[in-house]
């Protein structure tokens, strides 16, 4: 599975904290594209499909979620609960994300912009794809 958890440098003083998002450093690729979710009602789950080439770090800034991958093969469960670590996808990943707190955002960084060709919307037709 190409997941992998990225922890980031805390910085800040009495004042307050800051974590600071560079590319091809702590985020380990050129950002094309940032969006976030808020306002995620209870029991919703979002998500559910997989990318062919995207590349994407999530962030909770705020709150927590879960996330279920699954490469076909294994599937995990992460939670994002602090603004200190980010979840890296890369690849083929089914992702599903679930339980989110009132207060959570979820930010995601993306190596690319926007593509519907690039998505996978079909559980079936996502297995067929990675286990021909």
């Amino acid at each position: 599975m190409t997941t992998k958890i990225i922890d980031f440098k805390l910085l800040g003083d009495d004042r307050g904290s800051l974590i600071a998002l560079e590319e091809n450093h702590n985020v380990p690729f050129d950002v094309k594209r940032v969006y976030y979710i808020f306002g995620t009602k209870e029991g919703v789950r979002r998500g559910y499909h997989a990318h062919k080439n995207l590349k994407q770090l999530a962030i909770c800034t705020s709150g927590s979620c879960q996330f279920l991958l699954d490469d076909g093969k294994i599937q995990t469960h992460v939670q994002l609960n602090s603004p200190t670590q980010g979840l890296l996808i890369e690849g083929l990943i089914w992702r599903e994300m679930y339980d989110f707190t009132p207060d959570c955002v979820l930010m995601v960084l993306a190596d690319n912009y926007y593509n519907e060709d690039d998505y996978i919307r079909d559980y079936d037709e996502f297995l067929k794809t990675v286990n021909p």
